[in-house]
């Protein structure tokens, strides 16, 4: 029976995933065995008990008596909102960036060529602590706060700017997120698509119901230096602005080549045939080579996406409180370092599989389908 090429191979596989299978359990029934021998606790109860760390930083609110699951969220949020940014921004820079390398200035051209060949060839950790150092060194105190633009100051204690703040009541929210469902809905049935208009109408009308119904009301909240500090607005620290500018300086010079080969990868045609019916140079870009050089940069755009999520584990270098910097601080607090372990990496997993379905998903919706 061995003889038969099909039959030997899957024996082997058997055979081998047997064995890995074997070494796995014997592995973790040996960790688990000398954890009890030591008496070290195992389990995840430790969650639910009051964490008593201090998180410096974080957008969701947070105390010391939270428990550790708490803490570990607040911790994922923090992760969550520096990549996002970060994403938005070195995306948009990167586009600039990618398609000034290309310009016949030579100024522009090479100006950005720098910006390319320093992010690329520096090792992201040594640009966070350059910058972070640079940061104390450059800017003045708070009484001496640059004012570059209105309502943004920069001062060694970090970046204030105006906030924004929303107020509606319950039925209005509730109303919006209806119309949200609704738009949803529009765009998922797409083989009903005599429904998208209907769809389309009845969102919009309870999307103006819920803002009449939310009583919205806006407001700038603007910074202002009273006595020692400042006084409303948003603030910035430096360990998050640190974060925020050199990811993105970074993430940006990869992006910007990524931009760059995309658009050369649109035949000269395109741009000869937006010459001929009088687009100018930017009207090509925006209708006909961006469009198309999408179908190119996506996968590669998924990858620096991932890579995003992951060099935010840097920010503990700078002390910015992100998921991986509050899991230490719980490993080291509760002394259950393997639970900690495996939280750590299926939070990150979960993260860039996330990312990876996303871009996978409009890879395919931008996909030329052949006959």
């Amino acid at each position: 029976m061995l003889s038969n090429a099909r039959t030997r191979s899957i024996v082997i596989q058997c055979a081998l995933a047997a064995a890995v299978i074997g070494t796995a359990t014997l592995l973790v029934n040996t960790t688990f065995a000398n954890l009890q021998t030591r008496g070290i606790p195992i389990g995840f109860d430790f969650l639910t008990t009051p964490s008593r760390i201090v998180i410096s930083e974080a957008i969701l609110s947070y105390k010391s008596r939270d428990p550790y699951y708490w803490a570990i969220v607040v911790g994922l949020a923090n992760t969550v909102f520096i990549s996002a940014l970060v994403i938005v921004f070195s995306s948009v820079l990167g586009l600039i960036v990618g398609v000034t390398r290309l310009s016949s200035n030579p100024l522009a051209a090479g100006t950005c060529r720098v910006w390319v060949e320093i992010a690329r060839n520096s090792p992201p950790i040594v640009l966070l602590i350059f910058l972070y150092s640079l940061w104390w060194k450059v800017l003045p105190p708070v009484a001496e706060a640059l004012n570059p633009i209105p309502g943004v100051f920069a001062s060694m204690r970090g970046v204030m700017v105006p906030s924004v703040h929303v107020n509606m009541d319950t039925a209005g929210v509730t109303l919006i997120l209806v119309a949200g469902l609704i738009f949803l809905a529009a765009r998922v049935v797409g083989s009903l698509r005599r429904f998208r208009p209907t769809l389309s109408w009845a969102a919009a009308a309870v999307l103006l119901l819920g803002f009449s119904f939310a009583d919205a009301r806006v407001s700038i909240d603007w910074p202002v230096f009273a006595g020692s500090n400042f006084q409303g607005g948003l603030e910035l620290t430096p360990e998050l602005s640190t974060i925020l500018i050199g990811l993105t300086i970074y993430t940006t010079g990869f992006i910007a080549e990524i931009v760059r080969g995309g658009v050369l990868s649109v035949g000269p045609g395109q741009w000869d045939a937006g010459r001929s019916v009088g687009l100018s140079r930017s009207q090509i870009l925006r209708l006909i080579v961006i469009p198309q050089m999408l179908r190119v940069i996506v996968p590669p755009l998924n990858s620096q996406y991932i890579n995003v999520v992951k060099n935010s584990t840097l920010a503990i270098a700078v002390g910015y409180p992100d998921f991986l910097a509050v899991m230490n601080t719980i490993i080291s607090k509760s002394s259950h370092s393997i639970e900690g372990v495996f939280i750590i990496l299926g939070v990150y997993l979960v993260l860039n599989l996330t990312l990876s379905s996303a871009a996978n998903w409009y890879n395919r919706r931008i996909a030329i389908v052949e006959r």
